[in-house]
């Protein structure tokens, strides 16, 4: 696994995937590897009360009917829809239920502009086509088909942003369970075998993109991923993800607890003021997602780590914020530095700690790239 920019889920946690099988005695659905009593284990993590003789770590945060309702629809004949704001976890939690019901996350199509009907159906070697003609050997199976083939799961990420002819396609995939290849005259249908469903995610902010038409809505359960708002178990999720992320560079460096409470502050009173904002130009173009907020603390320990003193500091910290949340100039430029003598330079006066340092990274930050 060292020699992977990125493992996928089933990679990463194989160890833990192999022991819960081994234990799990529980009925199956279909050709599941795991029950969905463990699968919910192996997402949100062991307690004490469960009783087991090792630790499953937790793996995503949020509220454990999420996960249930999300198993229980992949157990019927439905697909699942995650929809929510950018950086809530879908996609994340999509690869952890992959990767514990088939033990394989990958067969994922990318919704874009681009994404044609071949995508989630088939396509052909042109060159074995000229040599051979038309053949199942010549065809080449979308990753949908070829979850339909083994009986897995397939995901589709960002469905909304696919064309509406994309979308159609997709609803005889749900409901027939089959795709026909009319090229060939024989062995031209290909079923779907148990255990085959889709997982698909949606931004909610991507509505009037290209909206779901009301059969392909009926084909989906929802389940609707909030953004979190406690912090507490924000800061779980940025510590875990952030942990994760610089293990890949072998970095062990703690973050301070004040430091990542000014983080999750900083993003709370931008939330707010976005929400209060009476028009785009008042508001960030960042999502301000966690997932946001993970890729500001990761760009400030790396700095850290390359340039500084190999010690996270609030003035590092406050230059990662600005660098990664100014991406229209002037617009969010003049917004964070709003943020800063309105909020920010109040509070280092009235509540010192890390936040004067932070107020000067971010003052800094900001004239640099004025």
């Amino acid at each position: 696994m060292s020699d992977l920019l990125r493992a996928p889920a089933e990679i990463k946690y194989a160890e833990e995937l192999d022991w819960l099988e081994s234990i799990d005695d529980n009925p199956k659905p279909f050709s599941w590897r795991l029950s969905p009593k463990m699968v919910r284990l192996f997402i949100l993590g062991s307690e004490r009360s469960d009783g087991l003789d090792r630790e499953i770590t937790q793996k995503w945060f949020g509220d454990r009917s999420f996960v249930e309702r999300s198993i229980v629809t992949l157990a019927s004949d439905r697909g699942l829809l995650l929809i929510g704001d950018p950086g809530t976890g879908k996609s994340w939690l999509a690869e952890l239920l992959s990767a514990a019901i088939c033990r394989n996350s990958t067969l994922v199509v990318q919704g874009t502009a681009g994404t044609t009907e071949d995508h989630i159906k088939y396509s052909w070697n042109v060159s074995m086509v000229i040599a051979k003609g038309q053949s199942r050997e010549s065809m080449i199976p979308s990753p949908i088909m070829t979850a339909m083939e083994i009986g897995s799961i397939g995901r589709f990420e960002e469905l909304t942003r696919s064309t509406s002819d994309v979308q159609d396609a997709l609803i005889s995939i749900l409901s027939e369970k089959y795709i026909s290849v009319p090229e060939l005259d024989s062995d031209n249908i290909v079923f779907a075998k148990p255990g085959f469903s889709v997982i698909a995610t949606a931004n909610s902010r991507d509505r009037g993109v290209n909206d779901l038409s009301s059969a392909l809505k009926r084909r989906f359960n929802f389940v609707r991923i909030p953004v979190v708002t406690n912090k507490k178990s924000e800061a779980e999720i940025v510590r875990f993800r952030t942990e994760e992320l610089l293990r890949r560079h072998q970095i062990e460096l703690d973050v301070p607890p004040t430091l990542l409470d000014v983080l999750l502050q900083s993003f709370a009173d931008l939330r707010a003021s976005a929400e209060a904002a009476g028009s785009d130009d008042e508001r960030l173009e960042s999502a301000l997602s966690t997932a946001e907020q993970i890729g500001v603390l990761e760009d400030a320990i790396l700095h850290s780590n390359f340039f500084g003193e190999r010690a996270l500091t609030a003035h590092t910290l406050a230059s990662s914020l600005v660098g990664s949340l100014a991406r229209r100039e002037p617009e969010d430029l003049a917004i964070l530095n709003k943020y800063l003598h309105g909020v920010v330079e109040p509070r280092s006066r009235e509540e010192g700690g890390s936040w004067p340092e932070f107020l000067e990274g971010g003052r800094d930050a900001i004239a640099t790239l004025s």
